[in-house]
C-alpha cells in the first residue's frame, strides 16, 4: 500500500481510527524502502511490490530533521538571567525573562546569564580560612613589612552583554579574584602595617574603589558588591615580635594620653595662677602710686601749714606719729627727764584684766587660766609699785 493510499492506516473499510500496530508496520517498510530494501505488503495487482518511492522517504526525512532544528531554537529565560543572543557570533540582543526563540544554530546561539546571582571569590585562601594560599595572602605595607590579608570578594554581573565578550579568561572568579588581588595590594602599599591592622575597614573600601575602577576600565560588565577582610596579621615567622611592637606601641600612646590629660590639668593652673599674680600686682602698683600720690599731696598741705605755725604743726606730727606707734603695741615705757628711772606701763596685762573682769565667771576647767592671769597682774602691779618708789 503506499504512503498516498486513502485506506492507510485504516482498521477494515468502516472508517474507524488507525491501528496503531499497521502505522507502526508501514513506517517501517517506508523505511526500508527508502534505505533499498523491500515491502511486506500485499502483491499488487500487477504483480509488484507496492513500496514507497526513495523520494518521497528522504522528504520525510528532512522534514523530521527540519522540525527538529527548528525546534532546537527555543529556550526559556528565568527571572534572574537574561539572554545574550548571538549571530554568527556577532551581538544581537539581550532577551528579557520568558520562553524565547532564536534562529537555531549555527546561524544564532544564546548564552544566558544570571544577573541577580551574588557571586563570591576569595584571595588568600578557598573555602576555609585554615586552607591558605600564601602567595595571595602575603603583601607589602607602606613602612616595608609583610602582613597577611584574607579577604572575600562579592560581585554580581551589572552587563550581560559586555560580562560575555569581555571576560578575557573566560573564568569569571578568577578573572575578579586576580584584579582583586592586585587591587588590594595597591591599597595595602599605600597604609602603614599598624593602620592595616587597626583599621582594616577603610583599607577595604579603598580597595574596593581601586578594583570597580579597574573592571569598568576593562568593560567587564562586573560590578562590585562588598569587600570583606577576614583576616589580618603578620606571617607565622614573626607573630612575637609583631605582638611586642603593637603592645609598645600601646604603652606609647597610653603614655602620652597620660603627659596630655596631665599637661591639660597643669598648664590652665598655671596661666591661672599667673594671671591671678598679674593682677594682684597690678593693683599693689596702683595702690602704691596712690598711696604715693597721696602722701605727696599730704606732704605739700603740710609743708603750707608749717610755714604759717611751725611749732604748732611740729607737735601735731609728734602726736600723730606717737598715736600710730603707740596703737600697734602693748608694752609703754615712759623716760623721766628728772631721773634715769623707766616707767613701765603693762597695758597689755591691764586689758586681759580688765576682759576678765567683765566677762562672766569661767567653768572650772578654765580656773587655772584664770589665775594665772591674776599672778601675773599681781606680779606687774608689784614691779610697777617698785618703780614708783625707787624715783628721788
Amino acid at each position: 500500500m503506499a504512503w498516498n493510499d486513502p485506506n492507510w492506516g485504516k482498521k477494515g473499510n468502516n472508517g474507524g481510527p488507525p491501528d496503531l500496530d499497521e502505522l507502526w508496520r508501514r513506517f517501517n517498510e517506508c523505511l526500508s524502502g527508502l534505505f533499498g530494501g523491500k515491502g511486506r505488503g500485499p502483491a499488487a495487482p500487477g504483480g509488484g511490490n507496492n513500496s514507497p518511492s526513495p523520494v518521497k522517504g528522504a522528504l520525510l526525512l528532512v522534514g523530521i530533521i527540519l522540525v527538529v532544528w527548528i525546534g532546537s531554537g527555543f529556550y526559556i529565560v528565568n527571572a534572574r538571567e537574561r539572554g545574550v543572543v548571538l549571530r554568527f557570533g556577532k551581538f544581537s540582543e539581550i532577551t528579557l525573562p520568558g520562553p524565547r526563540w532564536h534562529m537555531p544554530y549555527p546561524i544564532e546561539s544564546v548564552e544566558i546569564v544570571d544577573t541577580a546571582r551574588n557571586r563570591v571569590t576569595e584571595v588568600g585562601y578557598r573555602q576555609n580560612e585554615r586552607s591558605k594560599q600564601p602567595g595571595e595572602a602575603a603583601m607589602l605595607t607602606k613602612d616595608k613589612n609583610i602582613i597577611n590579608v584574607l579577604f572575600a570578594v562579592q560581585y554580581v554581573v551589572s552587563d550581560p552583554r559586555a560580562f560575555v565578550f569581555n571576560n578575557y579568561i573566560g573564568d569569571d572568579a578568577v578573572f575578579v579574584r586576580q584584579i582583586a588581588e592586585s587591587a588590594m595590594r595597591e591599597a595595602v602599599g599605600k597604609t602603614p602595617v599598624d593602620s592595616v591592622l587597626t583599621q582594616s575597614t577603610e583599607v577595604a573600601i579603598e580597595a574596593r574603589k581601586l578594583m570597580q575602577s579597574t573592571l569598568d576600565r576593562y568593560k567587564s560588565g562586573i560590578s562590585i558588591a562588598n569587600v570583606t577582610i577576614s583576616q589580618v596579621q603578620p606571617p607565622e615567622q614573626v607573630q612575637a615580635a609583631f605582638d611586642d611592637a603593637i603592645k609598645a606601641g600601646q604603652d606609647r600612646d597610653r603614655q602620652k594620653n597620660e603627659g596630655e590629660a596631665y599637661f591639660n590639668d597643669i598648664v590652665p593652673k598655671a596661666k591661672g595662677t599667673a594671671a591671678r599674680l598679674l593682677q594682684e600686682a597690678e593693683g599693689y602698683k596702683q595702690s602704691v602710686i596712690a598711696r604715693a600720690e597721696g602722701d605727696a599731696s599730704r606732704f605739700r598741705q603740710l609743708a603750707v601749714e608749717y610755714q604759717k605755725a611751725p611749732g604748732v604743726t611740729r607737735e601735731r606730727l609728734y602726736l600723730d606719729a606717737m598715736q600710730q606707734i603707740y596703737s600697734n603695741t602693748t608694752k609703754v615705757l615712759v623716760d623721766q627727764k628728772s631721773g634715769s628711772n623707766l616707767l613701765y606701763l603693762p597695758i597689755d596685762k591691764l586689758m586681759q584684766q580688765q576682759r576678765a573682769a567683765e566677762a562672766p565667771a569661767a567653768a572650772a576647767p578654765a580656773k587655772p587660766a584664770t589665775d594665772d592671769a591674776q599672778r601675773a597682774t599681781e606680779l606687774d602691779r608689784r614691779d610697777a609699785l617698785r618703780n614708783r618708789e625707787e624715783r628721788p
